[in-house]
């Protein structure tokens, strides 16, 4: 005698659940603006900014519904939040640097006589 029952295929719930939204592009500016934190600090301190913006949009949605998302994607976008809080931080430190170093520099420069460069 044949056995003619046919059992159903698993059903996956990660099928249903979607990648949180810019959780990727939040990852990616978040390392760059640590990447580029030493580009006069500009780059990096927009990167970072940029990231923070959208990773507060991803953790929003997150919170409102979070099992439509996957664990991977949102562990994701807490990656890319605190590198871009390094990223931001680094740069505003570099900028700050260079903003001290520049007036340093300018008021030696001011107090040598005219002649003498």
């Amino acid at each position: 005698m044949e056995d003619n029952t046919t059992t159903p295929p698993p059903v996956s719930n990660t099928t249903s659940q979607e990648k949180v939204p810019n959780s990727v592009a939040v990852l990616v500016l978040g390392i760059l603006s640590i990447v580029c934190c030493f580009c006069y600090g500009i780059i990096g301190l927009a990167l970072g900014i940029i990231a923070l913006v959208l990773a507060k949009k991803g953790k929003q949605l997150y919170e409102e519904n979070p099992s439509n998302y996957t664990d991977g994607s949102f562990g994701n976008l807490k990656a890319g939040r605190v590198c871009a809080i390094i990223g931001t931080i680094l740069s505003a430190v570099y900028v700050a640097f260079l903003v001290v170093y520049v007036i340093i520099l300018g008021t030696a420069l001011s107090s040598l006589p005219m002649g003498s460069f």
